[in-house]
């Protein structure tokens, strides 16, 4: 007998071509089974997204291919999973393949059955070995342990209480410093130790973090707590700084269920995790979660749907006599379902954040999130000073003002530890001849490539097209070439000359650090760094925002932050949530130690110290600045009172790139809700031309998210009419930006 799956694959939404394609089989291949078929001249990976008895209209055996392989013993991905996916690539206006190959580990597109039948049978082996260990199984397991020493909050207590009956997803507005990540291991033990009825999957939890840096921290905390409990293959990360196998073998892994806990960053969000129980978004108002490439997806707004099909299935299936666990169980009485006296199951999602983003500020506001407040630090510990330093009253071209300079020598004279935070790496933005005005422009990119000092090179930081630097002027053979603006090796060189003199307590010289994407794009380098910041070997630590969020180094008092003003005055409107948050967040560096947080500072250099965004950053008071900001967005009908969407165009030429876009939205009269639209006129991007590829963007708003979704919806096959037009010969690729976050 022949059947006819549909079988999605890796196809963007600019090919043109359908969801699913149609193939035929001689068996009947079960909805989210894994697969290799024909795609013109090469095979491909694909997933089953339904199998019909019945051929396809229109089509006969013989126009149809076969499908080539099955990739046997991998279970098929269930209808949680593909439900995501789908929702997904319907509302961020992508291609369902284009999600949902995205979203598997890439070797799994090139293992033959034999070697992945290798690889299962080690997993297997591991999760025997896991059940033979796990709790539920064997005898109690001890109490978790607390926290740095002490014992759980008040504040800690109260939100875990409350995240226990809570029916909405719950953010968690915490101070830096306030023990989040221990409600996260609480609430994540909680989830583990839940029995698990016969055949079913074990409980798993997710927990998410905006960047790469932050997961050795973090996994270290939970593997410390959990591989004694429940093995040393229970707690797998995954993200893109995996090898290839090594991502293969997490994602093995978590769709297996030998993997109980997953730390990973946004991609982790799609990952197959069969027992899914609790979400955690740490720092979620991260713009890191929103990817900017691909399907260009909110993990954090992904998980949120994602605990609400988890939950549904958890009630259908209790429903339907299939006894699912309640993961985190009432506490006290009245905590009970509305319907009947069984106890509500869910799976849990926790946005936590000492500075939220507005969007979840404004749902908490609404009622949609349920908000837990953690303002107070953990062992009493106060949350540091803000000093703003008046840079107009500073000498005259003075890089780090003296009272600063001098407040880093009395910290590291005492052993203590200071922070720079300049968001801006290299030595120097630009090079420049300031006989003739050259500058180190790119030659394939409308940006100038930046100066390293330390391999004496001009580096894109687009395209990554690098040059050394030369001995003379280019244009005119000037030999005075020089730098132009500070980047972070300019800082650590500058910071290491004015400290020459400062001794630590044991007699040393003060030593600097540095810590960007530069400093550690090894392999084993940001460890490295690390141990060597925690260990205390390092007085002042000069980097990017990626130490900015999330590390907890105890030693830190005083934290600088060298020019802020850049985001002040910036044309994106989300430019000052971003720099409070910022600096939130780099000043909850300080004073973790509740020894020394009474001498905890954060002072922070800028031309303008009356900005009304100081005086809120100086009392730490984030309700306030999030009201006055959400003032503003409704005044201006931007999210979360609007919402937006972006067509994006690469095209060979600039004018190509914006023909298409004002022809798409000339022929976007007549569509469903296009009376409801606001659309602008095509404009370059501000970084217009990347690798000789120019860029042109149309902005698309609407009051409402259902008038929007809908037309974008019907503007899908317009746009690919559209790409053929004779005045848009040249186009490469055009694609929907769905609630961008840069403009």
């Amino acid at each position: 007998m022949t059947f006819w799956p549909n079988v999605v694959v890796a196809t963007p939404a600019h090919s043109g071509v359908g969801a699913s394609l149609s193939y035929r089989s001689e068996l009947l291949l079960a909805p989210g089974t894994l697969v290799r078929v024909p795609l013109g001249q090469r095979e491909v990976l694909g997933v089953v997204w339904e199998c019909a008895t019945e051929p396809p209209e229109g089509l006969t055996e013989a126009q149809t291919k076969a499908v080539a392989s099955v990739l046997d013993g991998l279970p098929p991905l269930n209808a949680r999973w593909r439900q995501l996916v789908k929702f997904a690539a319907q509302y961020y206006q992508r291609s369902l393949g284009e999600v949902a190959l995205a979203a598997l580990p890439p070797q799994l597109r090139e293992l033959s059955n034999e070697q992945l039948a290798r690889r299962l049978k080690r997993q297997a082996k591991a999760a025997h070995t896991l059940k033979t260990t796990t709790p539920t199984d064997a005898a109690p397991a001890p109490a978790p342990a607390a926290s740095d020493g002490h014992d759980l909050s008040d504040e800690q207590r109260q939100a875990l209480a409350a995240l226990h009956s809570a029916q909405a997803p719950v953010l968690l507005f915490g101070a830096t410093g306030s023990g989040k990540t221990e409600v996260y291991l609480r609430a994540t033990r909680e989830v583990l130790d839940t029995a698990t009825p016969e055949g079913s999957s074990p409980t798993q939890v997710l927990v998410m973090v905006p960047e790469i840096n932050l997961t050795p921290q973090l996994e270290a905390r939970f593997r410390e707590r959990f591989e004694p409990l429940y093995g040393a293959d229970s707690v797998v990360c995954l993200h893109s700084g995996m090898t290839p196998p090594q991502r293969l073998n997490s994602w093995l892994a978590a769709h297996t269920g030998t993997a109980r806990i997953v730390l990973g960053t946004r991609m982790a969000v799609l990952a197959s995790l069969p027992g899914l129980r609790l979400m955690v978004v740490d720092e979620e108002h991260d713009p890191s979660y929103k990817s900017q490439e691909g399907a260009r997806y909110s993990a954090r707004d992904l998980a949120v749907y994602r605990a609400k099909v988890e939950t549904e299935a958890l009630r259908s299936a209790g429903q339907a006599g299939d006894p699912h666990p309640n993961p985190l169980p009432p506490a006290g009485e009245g905590a009970e379902a509305g319907t009947g006296s069984e106890p509500d199951v869910r799976c849990h999602v926790v946005l936590g954040s000492a500075t939220p983003s507005l969007e979840s500020w404004h749902a908490a506001e609404q009622g949609r999130y349920l908000r837990l407040a953690m303002p107070g630090r953990v062992g009493g510990g106060a949350l540091p000073r803000l000093r703003l330093v008046d840079m107009n009253h500073q000498p005259k071209g003075a890089v780090l003002a003296p009272p600063l300079v001098a407040a880093m020598a009395e910290r590291i004279a005492r052993g203590e530890q200071c922070m720079v935070l300049l968001n801006r790496r290299g030595y120097a933005p630009v090079l420049a001849c300031h006989d003739c005005g050259w500058k180190s422009a790119c030659a394939h990119c409308s940006a100038y490539r930046v100066f390293h000092k330390l391999d004496r090179t001009l580096r894109c930081h687009h395209c990554g097209f690098t040059e050394r630097v030369p001995r003379a002027c280019p244009d005119c053979g000037n030999l005075d070439i020089a730098p132009v603006g500070r980047g972070t090796e300019q800082i650590e060189e500058h910071l290491s000359a004015l400290l020459a003199d400062v001794r630590r307590p044991d007699g040393g010289p003060a030593r600097v650090a540095r810590m960007d994407a530069d400093s550690t794009r090894l392999k084993g380098s940001l460890e490295v760094q690390l141990a060597t910041m925690h260990s205390g070997a390092v007085d002042v630590l000069v980097g990017t925002q990626m130490i900015a969020k999330g590390h907890d180094f105890r030693r830190i008092t005083l934290v600088a932050s060298v020019n802020a003003d850049s985001a002040l005055f910036a044309s994106d409107y989300r430019a000052p949530e971003r720099l409070f948050a910022l600096l939130m967040q780099a000043a909850g560096r300080a004073g973790r130690d509740a020894a020394h947080s009474e001498a905890s500072e954060m002072w922070v250099q800028t031309w303008y110290p009356q900005h009304p965004l100081f005086a809120t950053l100086k009392k730490h008071d984030y309700p306030a600045f999030a009201a006055e900001q959400l003032t503003e967005r409704a005044q201006a009908g931007m999210p979360p009172y609007g919402y937006q969407a972006l067509l994006r165009a690469d095209a060979r030429t600039q004018a190509a790139a914006q023909a298409f876009l004002n022809r798409a939205a000339e022929h976007s009269q007549g569509l469903p809700y296009r009376d409801q639209i606001t659309l602008y006129p095509a404009v370059p991007l501000t970084i217009q031309r990347v690798a000789n590829v120019e860029r042109a963007q149309l902005l698309v708003e609407a009051a409402s998210r259902g008038a929007l979704q809908r037309f974008l919806s019907a503007w899908q096959p317009v746009l690919l009419q559209c790409r053929s037009l004779p005045e848009a010969r040249g186009l490469i690729r055009f694609a929907v930006d769905v609630d961008p976050l840069a403009i």
